[in-house]
């Protein structure tokens, strides 16, 4: 997993937390490889799950939030539902919204949504009987609507069918009818729901009915049943690329090349500038740590590097597992408390990781790398308080950017600049960590 899903996944993690931070009232907090709300519990409270396998057959009065690989929604929801997890299904009645995102997203037939419905997924299917109160928009692989929606449809996917009655608009992002491939079934997990194979594209079944308008994007006119859509169809074509469409030429990607090199070196060097004017002591000392434990501060940069996503890890379920605690302690002012606490926790590590890497690990290899360079040239610019510095980082960057020219393909030039991120964090740490050690002990008052 890469530094950007991983921070994807962490925002998405901490945008839920959001959820423990209420200080009006408690709530429930339930976990467990399999929970079930039989259906004669009656729960006045929100409620928050994290499970493999969740079952509602009881009544929430209060928002529900559910995390897992299978939720089950056969009950009765008085608020509103947000679920996340492989599987979700919704047999049941909900008074207000539904936030949904998962792999396999079922409607049942006996569903009652008094809300909109937001989801997000692969396959999304609205069966025949059931009613979503307000609107409904989808983003993802494909969707079948054979239920019924009070006023809009909203919705972004590659195969579209409507087989059930809308009471307003229809607004289709819909990928081309002739672009049918392998179904991406065969590569996910077995669900305990079957997955309806839809034709890509725009398919209106004669069975549908829309009250209102319908707005397609198609690279091609589509033939509907007569009497159907009550409402104008409008035909949009799908927005082009121009910059992808015309072929750059390998005069364009030199240019941008040489533009790029020249803003980094730019931004490295004034921000160098800045470091070594507030904080000399700390850039000479952790550039100074790089000369002389070279190949150490390669490994510490390693761990350092491993150690930031762990301690992330730890601080997100440490911060969750709080909040629920203090939740089901019904302290729920100090809950609220803890969270916001984790929250910017979390918010200064990944703040503070992508200066240092980006920037700080950089400029420091890079003032160690002028001063070695000068010192070996008897210059007498080594000991200048700027300009090793701006030398080691010119250097480090025109090295980096000659093995990513677009004339040499490969990958050299990303592995080069992840190194020398290490070299800079082991460093930083190596810096850091014998300060702490040197720092004088507190004296005891008598």
């Amino acid at each position: 997993m890469n530094i950007r899903k991983f921070l994807s996944i962490l925002v998405l993690v901490t945008l839920l937390s959001f959820t423990f931070t209420s200080t009006a009232h408690a709530f429930d907090g339930r976990t467990g490889d399999r929970v079930v709300i039989g259906s004669d519990e009656v729960i006045n409270d929100d409620v928050y799950v994290t499970a493999g396998e969740f079952i509602l057959d009881g009544t929430v009065n209060g928002d529900l939030i559910v995390m897992g690989q299978t939720a089950t929604i056969n009950g009765t929801v008085d608020g509103d539902l947000m679920a996340a997890g492989q599987t979700i299904i919704v047999n049941g009645s909900v008074t207000g919204a539904i936030r949904m995102a998962g792999s396999v997203l079922l409607v049942d037939e006996n569903a009652s949504i008094g809300g909109d419905i937001i989801g997000a997924g692969y396959s999304l299917e609205v069966r025949e009987g059931s009613v979503i109160g307000q609107d409904l928009v989808f983003g993802g692989g494909q969707i079948l609507l054979a239920g019924d929606v009070t006023r809009n449809v909203e919705v972004g996917t590659g195969a579209f069918e409507v087989r059930g009655a809308v009471g307003g608009n229809v607004d289709a992002g819909v990928g081309e009818s002739d672009q049918a491939g392998p179904p991406p079934t065969m590569f996910m997990p077995q669900s305990p729901v079957s997955i309806p194979t839809i034709k890509p594209g725009l398919t209106i079944d004669p069975s549908a009915k829309v009250e209102g308008d319908l707005e397609y994007t198609q690279t091609r006119e589509l033939a509907f049943p007569a009497g159907v859509i009550a409402g104008q169809v409008v035909r949009n074509e799908p927005a082009v690329n121009q910059t992808a469409a015309r072929q750059e030429t390998t005069g364009d990607k030199i240019l941008t090349w040489g533009i790029n090199m020249l803003r980094t070196s730019f931004t490295l060097i004034l921000i160098g500038l800045v470091l070594l004017w507030l904080f000399p002591l700390f850039m000479q000392g952790s550039s100074g740590k790089l000369r002389a434990a070279f190949w150490q501060s390669l490994g510490w940069g390693t761990l350092a590097y491993a150690g930031f996503f762990v301690l992330l890890l730890v601080t997100i379920i440490v911060t969750i597992l709080s909040g629920l605690l203090f939740a089901t302690l019904t302290l729920g002012g100090l809950a609220g408390t803890v969270v916001w606490l984790g929250i910017l926790a979390l918010f200064a590590l990944i703040v503070g990781f992508v200066l240092a890497t980006a920037f700080v690990a950089k400029i420091v290899f890079g003032q160690a790398l002028g001063r070695w360079i000068l010192t070996r040239l008897n210059s007498p610019l080594a000991e200048h308080w700027f300009w090793p510095m701006i030398i080691g980082v010119l250097i480090t960057v025109a090295v980096i950017a000659l093995l990513s020219i677009p004339l040499i393909p490969g990958f050299l030039g990303g592995l080069l600049n992840f190194v020398v991120i290490l070299f800079g964090l082991g460093a930083l740490w190596l810096w850091v960590r014998e300060r702490m050690a040197h720092r004088p002990a507190t004296q005891v008052m008598p």
